[in-house]
């Protein structure tokens, strides 16, 4: 979205990084990759391995977000409850629960969908 004042062009994303906030995707596309030990996450919470949970930079905590497997059409629901994934190239790392719900074994391509 841009907004035009008298000869200056302003992008949501601009304003984003001169107020010094970040604006979180309402949808991404990228590679998903998960992960299955751990004994806390970033919010203080255990860590479940089977749980329906997942690790984003940048949503907030709490957030419900839908993941589809871009191969199979699968979907899942999750909450961000951790930070991360910290591979260049990743917008979210699963929980191993949820992995298994989409039918990832490794990494695959993925959308996201914010719900709340």
């Amino acid at each position: 979205m841009q907004f035009g004042f008298g000869k200056f062009v302003v992008t949501l994303g601009m304003l984003a990084t001169v107020l010094g906030t970040t604006l979180p995707a309402a949808a991404q596309s990228g590679a998903a990759s998960w992960y299955g030990s751990g004994h806390r996450t970033a919010n203080g919470e255990h860590f479940n391995p089977n749980g329906m949970t997942a690790a984003h930079r940048s949503l907030p905590f709490g957030t419900r977000v839908r993941v589809e497997n871009q191969r199979t059409g699968r979907s899942v629901v999750v909450r961000i409850n951790d930070r991360g994934p910290f591979v260049r190239g990743r917008i979210i790392d699963l929980s191993r629960g949820s992995a298994r719900a989409l039918g990832m074994g490794g990494t695959t391509y993925v959308s996201l969908h914010v719900l709340n």
